[in-house]
């Protein structure tokens, strides 16, 4: 059994985050040819490598002189880790940091087969060989020592997961705003549809066959607002009125949206940005467009 004071418990815990910081940012970085600080934090932390690993050493103190049940409890707790955190982060940010739906055996792309069979094998590495040796450096460094360190990374790392997770609330928010200016956009091009088929005697309005990104939707309704003005310039007498009006109000609120999604686009806080950079494969089955459009953004700025 392990016999841990709360502090060296607590100071494993950043010690494993840490390490899982270096290993998950170095192969990132080396697949993706430049340095990629990965992670929910922007401090060098993964706290889900963290938890799995204080997870592994809580699940297989009982079996610590059975190594086949304590691959059977690092599959199963490792495995239930993994769900609850990927369900609980979706739900709350409308984003998945990871995703095994192109995996065999997985279930709703938050768990599978072959991670399970991983955990399992991990766990014992990690009680049989790498944990033996982290606790002998841990030991050997002043009680008095680790306390200090720990209680200085506690108020860091406090901070810094406070500051990335309003980041990603905030990501979120964005997300739903671009994808409410999407929709907004959408009915405007809808009724100036009807518009044109109205000035133009047309029997059957124009139907849009598939899906517009939010960038073609933008200059479809900038090409009809075009037409109807030269069309406006040339034959006034097409448009009664309340056609008139209802163009004008119509052309506002494209610009209010239009307005909306330029600042939407902004991403001027760090948080929000480093989230995007350190999680490229990031996506959103909610709103994918919108998640894909912000990534572009913050590519271009970085160029720029």
């Amino acid at each position: 059994m392990y016999q841990y004071s709360a502090i060296q418990w607590l100071f494993f815990f950043y010690f494993y985050c840490f390490f899982g910081w270096i290993f998950e940012s170095t192969f990132v970085s080396v697949k993706s040819k430049k340095f990629v600080n990965r992670g929910f934090m922007r401090g060098p932390f993964l706290p889900i490598y963290g938890s799995g690993a204080i997870m592994m050493l809580v699940v297989s103190m009982p079996f610590q002189d059975n190594i086949f049940l304590t691959y059977i409890a690092g599959c199963i707790g490792a495995t239930a880790l993994e769900l609850v955190t990927g369900m609980t982060m979706e739900a709350l940010f409308k984003v998945r940091y990871w995703d095994y739906s192109n995996q065999k055996f997985n279930y709703k792309g938050h768990i599978c087969l072959s991670s399970t069979i991983a955990w399992g094998f991990l766990t014992i590495l990690m009680t049989e060989f790498v944990h033996k040796g982290v606790e002998k450096i841990i030991f050997a460094i002043p009680y008095m020592v680790v306390s200090v360190i720990t209680v200085i990374l506690t108020v860091y790392i406090i901070i810094d997961f406070t500051l990335s997770f309003k980041a990603a609330m905030d990501l979120r928010d964005i997300l739903v705003g671009l994808e409410k200016a999407k929709e907004e956009m959408e009915r405007i091009q809808k009724r100036l549809d009807v518009i044109v088929a109205v000035v133009n005697d047309e029997r059957e309005t124009w139907r849009q066959e598939k899906s517009m990104r939010a960038d073609e939707l933008m200059e479809s309704i900038e090409g009809k607002f075009t037409a109807l003005k030269e069309r406006f310039r040339i034959s006034p007498s097409d448009f009664m009125d309340e056609v008139r009006e209802e163009i004008t109000e119509l052309r506002s609120k494209y610009m209010i949206e239009k307005e909306h999604r330029i600042q939407f686009r902004g991403l001027k806080d760090f948080y929000q940005r480093a989230l995007l950079k350190g999680n490229p494969t990031m996506h959103s089955r909610y709103f994918g467009e919108a998640l894909e459009e912000l990534k572009k953004a913050v590519n271009e700025k970085k160029k720029k």
